[in-house]
């Protein structure tokens, strides 16, 4: 018997001849309701075929080399031209792969790949084809259309944009003379109140708008104490950090990959990771140049790397979520712990080296361009042993019940043959060395792939490559060649959970050029003062302990009408984030600072 799929056709309708949607339960098998949760689309499944039950397979286009995963099932049709009718929910995130296969000979009758909308209503039409011999058609008709659950991205999108050109605007007309000299002239004709303000003792606005004043305006001095571009991208990452973390509106690309590739999740936290070590040299001369000893510095970097780790362990541990935090489930990697560990060693690496700059080099700028890097030999040779000790590891280590160099997600991952391999060798060594009950108990990879053993993306492996990101500049040739620029068919691909040595040339390079753009427009020329983002990035470690701690307190959190809504998760977030930027500003202007 040969089955076949014929002419897969897309017919948008709002009525379907065999089962109107108002009348939809009186046609459904055994009256099954299903309610549609954020991110699905109904999906009727219609069977003409006689006495054939079917069996519906689902996968994402996303989920690489993945065991199909049972659906539904429809009973074949009792009579002809009256279908037995099944409905499922389907997933609207990424392009769906349906296989319909006979439940009893488990031969494939069709099989479709396509996109659906969220909480849209689509047919699936299974019939045998007339004037055919076993043939069958598969039709996808759409019954409802769904609706458009990016829109409030590009609304708010565009608020930002507006709100953007209405301060250069505002700033623009405080440059010139002739709008500053009308706003004095009204401000001067108040006399009656600027004299009943100076009696009763208010500060008098005289002089504020005056002939001779002149808008602030930020420019950076000769030599800055501070380059402002480093703490305008350390502010960028962290409310991206933030926005991410509060859910960033439920939306798929602002959470972190399943397994390989990028979203912007994944972005925020090597970028700080980079900053970090950009921040290093910097620190460390200043320190210097002010005459403090190595040994005093050393004792520093040990405290602040110290306080780091605590703050992870003890106050912001994922593991509160499980109930009150005990020995025996408290996690001990974490995002402030792999800092603090970062941190500590790439600073013991640049202290015995480390020299203050000379003035001419400041100043003059006549030192030569490579004498940072070819001066810093030693620590490169550390860096290369770093990352030999992690390639040895990762392709090299053996792990029980797994194959050597697997990087693959484990689960229904590799058609289901290893699903207790998630990590590979990054995975067995925390396991190994920490225990499943403190490692971190529900990755991004549950999600498609549906792993079930305990993996943590800042675990002890990965923070190798974590020194090495933050002790690299530009090497984006290196990520060219290991991911042949491919999501999941090169060398090393591009994995957050991993911190893959392809993951962190590729995200150092991001992070380099952002910086390239960012230094002549703070601090050279003076364009732009690197606000909103400059105020958190002054105030990082508040900040994000911060929002970590009252992420689930009002204003930051409240009760939604509509849990399932993108529009009202996505303001709330939005709110919540802007809030800690408007605390960092406050605080800056209060000059209160967190420093460890």
């Amino acid at each position: 018997m040969r089955w076949s799929y014929k002419n897969r056709r897309y017919v948008e309708t709002t009525k379907f001849s065999a089962c109107h949607i108002l009348a939809l339960d009186e046609c459904l098998d055994g009256k099954k309701h299903v309610e549609l949760k954020m991110d699905q689309a109904l999906l009727l499944i219609h069977n003409e075929l006689l006495g054939t039950n079917l069996t519906v397979y689902w996968n994402s286009e996303r989920c690489y080399h993945c065991l199909p995963q049972v659906l539904g099932s429809v009973s074949g049709s009792g009579k002809p031209g009256k279908p037995s009718v099944a409905p499922v929910a389907v997933s609207t995130q990424h392009t769906s792969i349906l296989q319909l296969n006979d439940t009893l000979e488990e031969r494939e009758v069709c099989r479709l790949k396509y996109k659906f909308g969220e909480f849209g209503n689509y047919s699936l039409l299974v019939k045998p084809v007339h004037n055919a011999v076993n043939e069958t058609a598969c039709d996808l008709v759409v019954n409802k259309k769904p609706v458009d659950s990016n829109l409030p991205v590009y609304i708010a999108l565009l608020v930002v944009l507006a709100v953007i050109i209405a301060v250069c605007f505002l700033r623009f007309l405080l440059s010139l003379d002739d709008f500053n000299n009308w706003i004095s002239k009204a401000i001067n004709s108040r006399e009656t109140d600027r004299l009943i303000n100076s009696e009763l003792g208010s500060p008098s606005r005289a002089g504020l708008f005056g002939d001779d004043a002149q808008p602030e305006v930020w420019r950076p001095s000769v030599v800055p104490p501070r380059l402002r571009c480093v703490d305008t991208f350390r502010g960028l990452a962290l409310i991206l950090m933030v926005f991410v973390n509060y859910g960033g509106g439920k939306y798929w690309y602002f959470k972190h990959a399943s397994w390989n590739g990028l979203t912007v999740a994944d972005l925020v936290f090597p970028w700080f990771v980079f900053i970090m070590g950009s921040s290093v040299f910097l620190s460390m001369n200043s320190i210097l140049q002010r005459g403090c000893t190595k040994f005093r510095l050393l004792g520093k970097v040990a405290w602040r790397s110290f306080l780091l780790i605590c703050i992870g362990i003890i106050i912001v541990n994922p593991n509160y979520c499980l109930g009150p935090l005990s020995w025996d489930k408290v996690r001990i990697p974490g995002v402030l712990q792999r800092l603090g560990v970062t941190y500590f060693v790439v600073a013991v690496l640049e202290l015995p080296f480390a020299k203050p700059v000379p003035e001419s080099c400041v100043s003059e700028r006549r030192c030569p361009s490579l004498q940072d890097i070819t001066s810093s030999w030693p620590q490169w040779l550390v860096i290369l042993m770093l990352e030999s000790v992690w390639l040895a590891l990762t392709f090299f280590l053996p792990v029980p019940g797994c194959p050597t160099g697997y990087l693959g997600p484990g689960g229904i991952g590799d058609l289901g043959e290893f699903p207790n391999c998630t990590g590979g060798a990054a995975g067995y060594i925390d396991r190994l060395l920490l225990g499943d009950d403190h490692i971190y108990q529900h990755p991004s990879s549950t999600v498609l792939y549906h792993t079930t053993v305990a993996y943590d993306p800042e675990g002890i492996l990965g923070t190798i490559n974590s020194i090495v990101m933050a002790f690299l500049g530009v090497q984006g040739l290196i990520s060219v060649v290991l991911t042949k620029v491919s999501e999941n068919e090169g060398f090393v691909p591009v994995n957050k959970n991993l911190w893959s040595i392809s993951y962190v040339t590729t995200l150092s390079s991001f992070a380099f050029f952002i910086l390239l753009i960012l230094y002549p427009i703070v601090d050279v020329k003076g364009l732009w003062t690197g606000s909103p983002f400059y105020y958190p990035g002054m105030n990082s470690i508040l900040v994000y302990v911060g929002h970590e701690v009252f992420k689930n307190y009002f204003p930051f959190q409240w009760r939604l009408q509509d849990n399932q809504s993108h529009k009202e998760h996505l303001v709330q977030n939005l709110v919540a984030t802007a809030l800690w930027v408007l605390i960092a500003y406050v605080l800056y202007r209060k000059k209160v600072f967190w420093k460890i």
